[in-house]
């Protein structure tokens, strides 16, 4: 990695936006009043900020705790209110799922429901393999449950307990995407889909956003597709086999975000920004989003087994992708499980093994007098909380054109360096500008 000279007036030649999902934190009395990524051993973001500067972004706004998908398309510099299509378009585009005009997709998650509706488990323990969620989505389209209704609804499923509900009118007209969620910890606000703390986690009854027959239809169907499906899943070897194993079952989904194909395109990134990019993401959602912005989609998949080869694998990709275009944005889910989950030791070790498998060889000869680099998150998904906040998300900006900052070196990437850094407080919105202006003093 070569020195960073500044080059005031000349915009860097190549810029990178680095993703690490819910990387964003808080200290916790059992890590010495320090957060999982402050403890964690990362040389090589350290040696960023010291060749450059670090400060804070609030990913969309104060007191709004985005989902992935709204906080990738504020960093895109696009308002995920207005822009986005909605979360489960995304995820359908993201397996090619071949929507048309009137249809309605909906993100959706396998859960384990108890008796009186209260959610026990939205991720099913995270033990459902993506064969058994095959199974059940397979066994669930096959029942037809709204063929009375002249819809037919298919359920895909997409990774682990993840998958996307697609419901197409066979008659009566187009659906409405203005519906409501089932899933009692996320709200619909436009196309942005925003997490929330119920104090009482219940399956929550789908309701029409405006007075029109097409969003009463759309929600009614879907109220009686998820009761029709909970018993198509009562009745599932795959629950059967689950139960004897002592697993938690998916007997119940819950259902979010609902969207359909925009009117009108939306503006591609290379006309939005001014130059051309590309992606290289493993979930289906984010290469959903390289392909409604236009984004050449080098979609690696979710990591397997091995987490040190899947980094530098990634590391390669995204290296070839900085040979070729002006623009690159990589997004890296590993933080924010651990986070959901609660294990804050292994939110460390997946940071220190990004650092290490990912940073490490990518970092290697690239030239910093030509090239720009930004590294934030797409919001925080602290482990006290187990869930997505507002909190801001540390940001390095490192490369042409960005004055290293006095102090820097020494420091430590994390939530209290980023706080207190000469890079300052910024929004979302703001960081692709920082990543393509001519300069960043």
């Amino acid at each position: 990695m070569a020195e960073t000279t500044a080059a005031p007036g000349r915009p860097p030649s190549r810029a990178i936006l680095v993703v690490l999902d819910g990387v964003g934190d808080r200290p916790q009395a059992d890590l010495g009043d320090r957060s999982p990524v402050e403890v964690a051993a990362t040389p090589h973001l350290d040696a960023l900020i010291a060749r450059g500067t670090i400060g804070s972004v609030v990913v969309v706004a104060p007191g709004v705790a985005p989902e992935s998908d709204a906080g990738v398309f504020a960093l895109l510099g696009y308002d995920p209110v207005q822009d986005s299509p909605g979360r489960g378009v995304l995820e359908a585009i993201g397996v090619e799922i071949p929507l048309a005009p009137g249809d309605v997709a909906l993100r959706l998650n396998f859960a384990t429901i108890g008796g009186d509706g209260e959610v026990v488990d939205s991720r099913v323990g995270r033990s459902l393999s993506t064969t058994e969620s095959s199974q059940l989505a397979r066994s669930i389209t096959a029942a037809d449950l709204l063929a009375d209704r002249d819809i037919r609804a298919e359920v895909r499923a997409t990774v682990g307990h993840r998958g996307v509900l697609w419901l197409h009118p066979v008659r009566g007209g187009p659906l409405s995407p203005n519906i409501s969620n089932a899933d009692p910890f996320y709200e619909k606000v436009g196309g942005m889909g925003q997490a929330r703390r119920p104090e009482r986690p219940a399956l929550q009854r789908v309701k029409p956003l405006d007075t029109t027959p097409e969003a009463q239809r759309t929600a009614d169907g879907v109220n009686e597709f998820l009761e029709r499906a909970a018993g198509v899943l009562a009745g599932e070897p795959v629950n059967a086999r689950r139960a004897m194993a002592g697993k938690k079952i998916a007997n119940g989904l819950l259902v979010r975000n609902a969207g359909s194909l925009p009117a009108r395109p939306l503006e591609p990134f290379a006309r939005h920004s001014g130059v051309a990019g590309a992606a290289l993401t493993e979930m289906p959602v984010e290469r959903g989003i390289a392909r409604v912005l236009g984004l050449e989609d080098r979609y690696v998949g979710p990591m397997a087994g091995d987490r040190g080869a899947g980094y530098v694998e990634r590391a390669r990709v995204a290296r070839e992708l900085v040979d070729r275009y002006p623009f690159v944005y990589v997004h890296l889910k590993g933080p924010d499980e651990p986070g959901h989950d609660g294990d804050a030791r292994l939110k460390q070790e997946i940071v220190e093994a990004i650092d290490r498998s990912f940073f490490g060889p990518f970092l290697q000869g690239l030239d910093l007098q030509s090239i720009r680099i930004g590294v934030t998150a797409d919001h925080a998904t602290p482990c006290a909380a187990k869930g997505h906040t507002d909190d801001p998300v540390p940001f390095v900006l490192v490369g042409a054109g960005v004055l290293p900052a006095p102090g820097a070196a020494g420091a430590k990437f994390g939530e209290s360096a980023a706080a207190g850094g000469a890079l300052g407080l910024h929004r979302g919105r703001d960081v692709l500008s920082m990543l393509l202006r001519p300069s960043v003093p």
